[in-house]
């Protein structure tokens, strides 16, 4: 999963230009959609990535609650995105606001854990069943 988000992060780091310095509709569609596809490949699989991670007593209470502290700790970035428009100009604060996210979501996926093809099932065994004809 940690490749996939990687690469979805990739495609939007390269869309900056366009998204954020567009110069026409068309090349503003374009940087958009793009954008778009790698945020949604990026944050739509993150729910899944956290579950593996997830230890296995707090698996129902981990995604959620792990998602909800990130937009927490996330809650200044309005403020900052509003400083950095303040000095440098609306598209300039967008496309290096963005590009500092998304390269540090890059370094924290490539260094981070994963836990590939982990097993969901119970570990325990449960005994066989066994039928008694009449």
């Amino acid at each position: 999963i940690c490749k996939a988000i990687m690469l979805a992060l990739v495609i939007s780091l390269l869309s900056i230009p366009a998204w954020a310095f567009g110069t026409s509709l068309a090349v503003l569609v374009v940087g958009s959609y793009l954008m778009q596809t790698g945020v949604m490949g990026a944050f739509g699989v993150i729910p899944a990535h956290l579950s593996e991670l997830s230890p296995d007593a707090v698996r129902s209470l981990f995604p959620g609650f792990v998602y909800q502290l990130g937009v927490l700790l996330a809650s200044p970035a309005t403020a900052v995105e509003f400083l950095l428009r303040d000095h440098f100009g609306y598209s300039r604060a967008l496309a290096m606001f963005e590009a500092s996210a998304i390269v540090l979501m890059i370094v924290v996926f490539w260094f981070g854990p994963e836990k590939r093809d982990r097993s969901f099932m119970r570990e325990t065994e449960i005994p066989p069943v066994s039928v008694v004809a009449e």
